[in-house]
């Protein structure tokens, strides 16, 4: 076979392998699921988010991210910092372990400030909007940790040692908790 010619066949053989399997994107159903994370690019809420059926449909993975989250977090609020970071380390989620409390970059990329409240239109979540929730980021200088407002798309920090209305959304993947 020339090499003209194993080119021309070669490159058929791929244009016939990519018309059989079209890109279209589950949201729900079993895996695999292996999401690239897209941090570059801006995906709509009905292939962003797919809500994992391995997981019995309670975490939601962020094709965007990589990420896996909650699909309800705790709809329990008053926690510490330290007691949330207990409940994510402890938690037990579709059979799975290995969930941590999320760096405030990790919990910023859910917001949408296009719309508010801040999550995307259509996302797939159980989630209490008006709640406040704890970041595993720490205030460098300080005793305390960042907090994010779903409800306005607020960002701030709070005494690690606050109980006020905070609350918790755990999440698998990513990098760990920063350093002390």
């Amino acid at each position: 076979m020339t090499k003209r010619r194993y080119t021309q066949v070669l490159v058929s053989g791929i244009f016939a392998a990519l018309a059989v399997s079209p890109a279209v994107a589950q949201t729900t159903g079993n895996g695999p699921y292996y999401a690239t994370p897209s941090w570059d690019q801006t995906l709509p809420s009905n292939t962003r988010f797919i809500v994992l059926s391995n997981f019995g449909g309670q975490a939601v993975l962020d094709r965007e991210t990589g990420l896996v989250w909650e699909k309800s977090p705790s709809a329990a609020v008053g926690f510490t910092w330290d007691n949330a970071v207990f409940h994510c380390n402890n938690l037990s989620l579709g059979n799975r372990n290995g969930w941590k409390l999320p760096s405030i970059q990790e919990l910023t990329s859910l917001m949408d400030q296009s719309v508010t409240p801040t999550l995307p239109t259509g996302h797939p979540f159980t989630v209490q909007v008006s709640s406040i929730y704890w970041a595993s980021t720490t205030k460098a200088g300080a005793d305390a940790a960042w907090l994010v407002f779903f409800g306005n798309g607020a960002i701030n920090y709070a005494p690690k040692s606050s109980t006020n209305p905070f609350s918790v959304w755990c999440v698998r993947g990513g990098s760990g908790l920063d350093a002390q």
